[in-house]
């Protein structure tokens, strides 16, 4: 479904070329040329995201965010202006604006600006749940040799000082392992600091790391601690360090030597002292040879790294981490807890897991709500994700992939292709290991003892003599 965006702005000639410029890149627009108008189309639009101006005749473009804000909340807003300030920035941010852009507007920088929107409101909405059931606990389900190494490297970092860059992809962990950093070291109980450095703006940079004093700027009626004085004595977190520009890298890079500053329109200087962690899913590395990142601050941030394994090297932990997830929105909910069947997890197993543990957490939710039955079996499993695993079942390592062509050929029924299925991977495996069923059972991540049931529901043995 296309994501739907509002313009407001009272010149027609950039509703016309942004509304073309955004409807090519596949958006659905909407125009309004007055505040006044906009907020009646935004109220019963649905949309995704609204483009704002800030001056307009009628009401202004903060009026009508602030209007905006008291009634959609959750709805992204950008606003542009060919006047900007930094006192005009802030007051915006103040007011829930998502990102400030100034005229005339570059559409690279703008649309990247979108998608980061978008992709902050997707990942706040699922965040609203995960926090709920987790803000209070660091814990790191599993006990695969992946999760184990992680366990370990943590409980070894926790009780130093040292800086640390976690890296690894969207939906592994990264803030869980920071906070489990946190909370083991001698920092516990003083503030960790998350900061979302893909959503604070050039023009903010200073005001949102260092504060600022009363009257430093219109709009700015009491004196406002930065992020850095929130963190003093804590943890400052650094998340999505990668995705700054390199200007607000420079100014970051000075703050993380110095650990001083003077909030904006002050002349004190204020000194802390914050353990920083930092966090991307990104390759730095290829990012400085790319000028995309500075390799002074990689190398400032980089003292101890921790890469978080995606979900598809520790399958070993579906098991634990279903059960946790379950007995999670159970409580949440007020539901009974769901379990999920030794079937249906050895078939995940053969599960990509693009999205990690986060797209797990949305998995157990989307099946803890519209399945009938308390035990999940391969039958409520959805079905892209079991073509998914009929296209290009994921295995350790290439050479272990099964060949797509022997799955579910001919099956006419779910359950009969699973089987078929099951019953090809099995068999593979084991000429694979030379018919060793302890090999085999530890390659396939199952017990012995559950290859052996297999082994004889499927006749596999009578096919080996025959």
């Amino acid at each position: 479904m296309a994501r739907k965006i509002l313009i407001i702005d009272d010149e027609a000639s950039i509703r016309a070329s942004l509304s073309g410029a955004l409807k090519d890149e596949s958006f659905e627009v909407m125009t309004a040329g007055s505040g006044e108008e906009g907020l009646g189309i935004a109220e019963n639009g649905n949309f995704d995201l609204v483009l704002l101006d800030i001056w307009m005749p009628g009401i202004d473009g903060l009026e009508t965010l602030k209007r905006l804000k008291s009634v959609l909340s959750d709805l992204p807003v950008i606003i542009m202006s060919g006047h900007g300030t930094v006192e005009t920035a802030v007051k915006a941010t103040k007011l829930g604006a998502f990102d400030f852009v100034e005229k005339p507007l570059s559409l690279e920088r703008l649309l990247v600006t979108i998608r980061n929107a978008l992709q902050f409101k997707a990942l706040d909405n699922e965040n609203k749940i995960l926090k709920s059931a987790s803000q209070k606990s660091v814990e790191m389900i599993g006990e695969s040799e992946k999760i184990k190494n992680l366990k370990k490297q943590v409980s070894t970092v926790s009780p130093l000082n040292s800086w640390v860059l976690i890296t690894g992809e969207n939906g592994t962990g990264k803030e869980l392992v920071a906070r489990s950093i946190h909370e083991g070291s001698k920092l516990r109980g003083q503030p960790f600091v998350a900061v979302n450095c893909a959503a604070i703006p050039e023009e903010l940079i200073e005001s949102e790391l260092f504060g600022y004093e009363k009257g430093a700027f219109t709009g700015a009626n009491q004196m406002k601690k930065g992020k850095f004085d929130q963190a003093n004595n804590g943890t400052l977190f650094l998340d999505e360090i990668a995705d700054m520009s390199l200007k607000t890298q420079a100014k970051v890079l000075r703050i993380l030597q110095e650990q001083k500053f003077e909030r904006v329109g002050g002349n004190q200087t204020i000194e802390v002292e914050v353990r920083v962690i930092a966090a991307t899913n990104k390759n730095l590395v290829e990012a400085i040879k790319n000028n995309e990142f500075r390799e002074d601050l990689y190398y400032r941030l980089n003292v101890i790294p921790i890469v978080v394994p995606p979900l598809r090297d520790r399958v070993g932990d579906l098991g634990p981490l279903f059960d946790y997830f379950f007995k999670a929105f159970s409580k949440e909910q007020g539901r009974p807890a769901k379990k999920i069947s030794q079937d249906a997890l050895d078939l995940l197993k053969h599960y990509y897991w693009p999205g990690n543990v986060r797209e797990l957490r949305n998995l157990v939710e989307r099946l803890s709500i519209l399945s009938v039955n308390d035990e999940i079996d391969v039958e409520d499993i959805p079905l892209e994700i079991l073509e998914s695993i009929n296209s290009n079942p994921y295995t350790q390592s290439d050479s272990e992939r099964t060949n797509p062509a022997i799955l579910f050929s001919g099956a006419t029924e779910l359950k009969e292709a699973k089987s078929q299925f099951e019953k090809e991977f099995i068999l593979k495996k084991l000429i694979e290991n030379d018919w060793n069923i302890s090999k085999t059972a530890q390659v396939l991540g199952i017990e012995r003892a559950h290859l052996h049931r297999k082994i004889k529901a499927f006749k596999i043995s009578e096919e080996k003599e025959g």
